[in-house]
């Protein structure tokens, strides 16, 4: 399959950052399919020579294990294109359509790394260059707009050259390995299903933790923030593959269906809800890892008087028949205790216990980031307690599967995986309109509650779990965060 893949910002951070060394991995591992050409797009003059010398550079940067030798780039960097193009000019749009049509390849991937606002203006101007024929796809990455308005937008003008097939909303949690392990865990074994509703779980915990703060990106964040960031599309996506049904297939429409219908499940928050239900916070000055690390307010590029929220943890409901009265928590934040993704499953307590002074009950842990793999915590009996009519003490235990230990080949990075799946036109790891705008739907009145409330976000430590106001959200219902169990 002869193919182009094209960068718009194919200078900016997120091509030579992520996407330049998942496409080399992808090479390195011989995934990368044969006649293929890379081309990056952005305003200044460059040749080609001059691009894949400013790449090598950028590679230096990478995790030893994953830089090339020098070999090994000579040979990538034959496939490293550069093109220089405003985007605001039909002629530039002409001109790339010319340098596409001249090799005619099979498939056309048109990768938008750009700043959000220049979405529309780009799928506007590829469309009336007639670069949206059949053969071409357009990956969007996120954030797909700042609002349910500005998303319906985007999604407007993007569908006025695109069919829905040929849109792919990325979101790279959806390429990481573990993520695909949770549709194999609940699919494709019939362990769990039976337990997999309100009768066995107690309530589901998901938590996107960073250790680090917001560095140089203080304008970005400020504008953005927690909520915005991770809750309305990675934290909702895990939600809606630890809820959704079953699917009939594999087929990717049969997949967002299910999906779609969770989302259209959440209990929808009101003023009073947002109030109870969820908490919002900003970091102040404290320790991470032994270091001391500035407040929010002292980062830089971040106004003094800023009420962007760091940290969000939410309460909420799947009301379906699965799910009904099972709380599901949700919980975001930076300058956080230690850099962790994980989903907890908490199991209901046994119904009538007969071991004493024991009443932890049963967890699965699905652990994305820093480690990949499950850890199902159980009781067992004590070995060489007393013997007699004493009676049997029970301690916990766990089975813990490592999947970098159990697959020993190179796993594949979430970029790595979704870049050739872009190429392949498999469409099951990328988000429909529907979904995203139902995301949307659902957070919109959070924002919108913030933006009446005079308070402003509750301050938290760095190097804390958040505001004490989120421990105190979950121990209403006599919960507690994974950490504090």
């Amino acid at each position: 399959m002869s193919f182009d893949l094209v960068f718009f910002g194919g200078t900016g951070d997120l091509t030579w950052r992520k996407l330049m060394p998942a496409l080399f991995q992808a090479f390195r591992h011989n995934k990368l399919p044969a006649g293929g050409r890379l081309l990056a797009v952005a305003r200044d003059e460059r040749s080609d020579a001059e691009y894949r010398a400013y790449i090598r550079e950028k590679f230096t940067g990478v995790e030893e294990a994953k830089q090339p030798s020098d070999e090994e780039f000579a040979r990538f960097a034959e496939l490293l294109h550069y093109r220089r193009m405003d985007l605001s000019q039909p002629d530039d749009y002409a001109g790339l359509r010319q340098w596409l049509d001249a090799r005619g390849a099979d498939t056309v991937v048109l990768f938008l790394a750009t700043s959000p606002h220049l979405f529309t203006q780009i799928c506007a101007q590829l469309g009336a260059a007639g670069i949206n024929g059949p053969r071409v796809r357009v990956v969007l990455e996120k954030p797909l707009g700042h609002d349910l308005a500005s998303a319906q937008e985007i999604n407007r003008v993007v569908r006025a050259s695109f069919a829905e097939e040929q849109a792919l909303r990325i979101d790279h949690y959806l390429g990481k390995p573990a993520v695909q392990n949770l549709m194999a865990l609940r699919f494709g074994n019939a362990l769990f299903e039976p337990l997999w509703r309100r009768e066995s779980i107690a309530n589901i915990q998901i938590t996107l933790a960073e250790s680090l703060g917001v560095g140089t990106r203080g304008d970005y964040y400020d504008g953005t923030g927690a909520l915005r960031d991770m809750i309305q599309n990675h934290a909702l996506q895990l939600l809606t593959m630890i809820a959704m049904e079953p699917p009939s297939s594999n087929d990717a429409d049969a997949i967002r269906d299910e999906k779609l219908k969770v989302l259209k499940s959440l209990r929808p928050f009101t003023p009073e809800t947002v109030g109870r239900d969820v908490v919002r916070g900003q970091y102040r000055a404290g320790t991470v890892a032994g270091q001391a690390v500035p407040g929010y307010l002292d980062e830089v590029k971040v106004p003094k008087d800023s009420r962007c929220e760091t940290f969000v943890s939410l309460r909420t409901e799947v009301q379906n028949w699965r799910w009904a009265g099972v709380p599901f928590y949700l919980r975001t934040g930076k300058r956080l205790a230690a850099r962790e993704s994980q989903i907890v499953i908490n199991f209901r307590e046994v119904p009538h216990p007969i071991f004493p002074g024991t009443s932890r009950a049963n967890k699965l842990v699905i652990k994305l980031q820093p480690e990949d793999g499950l850890e199902l915590h159980l009781l067992a009996a004590k070995g060489g307690g007393p013997s007699g009519n004493a009676p049997e003490m029970l301690a916990p235990v766990s089975l813990d599967l490592d999947f970098d230990k159990a697959f020993l080949s190179e796993r594949v990075g979430a970029y790595e995986r979704l870049l050739m799946d872009a190429l392949a036109g498999r469409l099951n790891l990328f988000v429909r309109s529907d979904e995203q705008e139902q995301a949307w739907r659902w957070v919109e009145p959070v924002l919108d509650a913030w933006q009446r409330d005079p308070t402003g976000p509750r301050p938290y430590a760095a190097g804390s779990w958040g505001p004490p106001a989120s421990s105190a959200m979950i121990a209403r219902d006599g919960c507690a965060w994974a950490e504090e169990q």
